[in-house]
């Protein structure tokens, strides 16, 4: 059976996770947004993803005001791949469907 990662698992960093790897790169505040956190739990969250290898962050500029953008690395889409097919191997296990009936 494939092994859930440690990192990912984390209900605040799957959802990260997941929102990022439908697109190509978000602003920090959209993410927070959607992930419904706080700026402080989801700086905390990246930066720990980010040491994993599974986030870029990206700092900048619109205008005159600072922006900070998060995209998946490579390492990250493979090790959310991976979290994923381990989850729906579990799930599997269990003879539910997620097909919507």
């Amino acid at each position: 059976m494939a092994e859930l990662d440690p990192v990912i698992h984390a209900p605040a960093r799957l959802r990260i996770m997941s929102l990022l790897a439908a697109v190509e790169e978000a602003e920090f505040a959209f993410v927070r947004d959607e992930v419904q956190i706080s700026d402080s739990v989801l700086s905390k969250h990246a930066a720990a993803l980010e040491s994993a290898g599974y986030v870029v962050i990206r700092k900048g500029h619109v205008g005159k005001r600072p922006r900070t953008w998060l995209k998946l690395s490579a390492t990250g889409r493979k090790a959310y791949a991976a979290h994923v097919a381990a989850l729906q191997s579990i799930v599997a296990q269990s003879g539910l469907s997620l097909a919507s009936e």
